[in-house]
């Protein structure tokens, strides 16, 4: 039997979104469990395992100088070993691995059971022969509700309820994965071919991990997943979202819930009346709408447009006015043109949205938009990604004065490391991460809040999407 001070130690540095995270902390519980010591730097560490991110070029870039910059260390640190795992290995394996001989390994989800035997393997002068990718979405059927009987031998990360999650930060939120993969099959992603199809989690393994994080401190829970709106679909049963949304917000601790990636074409109301009518759920709503014309969105593979978005936003808000909302827009994709672009303007002036993340077209391997023709020259892309950008800060700055005056509860999240009288957190209007954040600023000698603690104040002011806030 291997004992913990001979498999060594190991850093996790993990790239890209939430979801990315919980992964990390899948892998980190399975390395814990099996005596590896955890670290937080990388130069510390006799791996580094680096939990990449294959979303678009930017994160590719990032992910690859991330390996890099963690290759180095093996010139100048204790670190023995880097290992690539997360979406860019998944995605590109074997060609991955070929022209990033720097990686002592890129390993797949398939790896993600035996980590500590590919790891020790690699300490020990191994390299593991890299996989060759295929599309995940064919490992399982079809039919959703067939997926549950074949899902036992894939490799679904966040999906196994065998494996405790070790924290890799004290946050007072956390990320909880109820679901993986997507059915979808827009032009310009190419999530579902390196996710797979959508699979719910088990609610009974989403709550038992809930109280776990509930009982590690974490006051807000942030469900994710590449559609929550999907969430029971493959269970049979398309509310279990709204079954399960008031247990976990009667979590003892879990003071807040909070609901990422909601698919437009996908919500239906009694689930804006369920996270509408309970205590705990926050009233935030992160709306995939990616654009606002009808025509160039069905070009994409999606539906909607202007009218039908708008009238989304009126149903959130005729049930909670002072609701958050937040989505992101793609610019230039093939085919787009003045028109639509005018279009996506309208939608903005009229949406009076909170956050919105703006991106500019490029082309995904392996998706429909690589084929289509009317692609537009990068220096329109930029320019659309400018104008849309210029618009949406000053509507963002605008939608964050209308809220002065608002009574908020912040919870915070971290001390000002510049000013000792203000402690940084999050309204129920906002999401973590991307969205704003409250800087809320304590009387001339009282103690700042703990992080973690709840602050009720009045807004009195803003900084762009940020908010001043007065305590109560």
């Amino acid at each position: 039997m291997t004992t913990r001070a001979s498999r060594g130690s190991v850093a996790l540095v993990t790239l890209g979104c939430t979801r990315n995270e919980v992964d990390s902390e899948e892998l980190a519980g399975r390395l814990a469990a099996d005596g590896w010591d955890l670290v937080d730097d990388a130069a510390d560490a006799d791996v580094a395992l680096v939990n990449t991110c294959g979303f678009v070029e930017q994160a590719k870039k990032d992910s690859i100088d991330t390996i890099l910059e963690a290759a180095d260390l093996k010139e100048s640190g204790r670190t023995r070993a880097v290992v690539a795992v997360g979406c860019l290995a998944e995605r590109y394996g074997r060609t991955l691995a070929d022209e990033l001989p720097d990686a002592d390994a890129v390993l797949g989800f398939d790896s993600y059971a035996d980590m500590s035997g590919h790891l020790r393997a690699v300490l020990d002068g191994a390299r593991p022969e890299a996989h060759v990718p295929t599309d995940r979405r064919r490992l399982l059927p079809l039919t959703p509700v067939e997926r549950p009987a074949a899902t036992g031998g894939v490799s679904l990360p966040g999906h196994d309820a065998g494996v405790v999650r070790s924290r890799l930060d004290s946050r007072p939120w956390a990320p909880l994965k109820i679901a993986s993969g997507c059915d979808r099959r827009c032009a310009f992603c190419a999530i579902p071919m390196f996710r797979g199809s959508f699979v719910s989690r088990r609610p009974s393994d989403v709550l038992g991990e809930a109280r776990w994080l509930a009982g590690q401190g974490v006051r807000e829970l942030f469900l994710v997943s590449e559609n929550s709106t999907s969430y029971g679909k493959d269970l049979g049963d398309l509310t279990l979202l709204e079954t399960m949304l008031p247990e976990l917000a009667g979590i003892d601790g879990v003071e807040r819930v909070r609901v990422s990636y909601l698919q437009p074409a996908e919500v239906r109301p009694g689930l804006l009346e369920t996270m509408a009518a309970t205590p705990g759920v926050s009233p935030w709503y992160d709306l995939s709408f990616q654009h606002a014309s009808p025509t160039l969105l069905r070009r994409m593979r999606r539906f909607g447009g202007t009218e039908a978005f708008l009238g989304l936003l009126d149903g959130v808000r005729a049930r909670q006015p002072l609701a958050g909302a937040r989505s992101n827009v793609i610019v230039g994709f093939p085919g787009e043109t003045e028109a639509d672009v005018d279009e996506l303007e309208r939608f903005l002036v009229d949406a009076r949205l909170d956050v919105v993340g703006v991106f500019g077209y490029s082309d995904e391997d392996g998706t429909e938009g690589e084929s289509l023709d009317g692609h537009l020259p990068e220096d329109v892309v930029a320019e659309r990604v400018e104008r849309i950008s210029g618009l949406v800060e000053e509507l963002t700055a605008q939608r964050a004065r209308e809220r002065a005056g608002e009574t908020v509860v912040v919870l915070v999240e971290e001390h000002d490391a510049d000013d000792p009288a203000v402690a940084v957190g999050r309204a129920d209007h906002q999401g973590p991460d991307v969205d704003g954040v409250c800087q809320v600023r304590v009387p001339g000698g009282a103690p700042l809040p703990a992080v973690g603690d709840l602050v009720q104040g009045v807004v009195v002011g803003s900084e762009g999407v940020d908010l001043l806030v007065e305590p109560r």
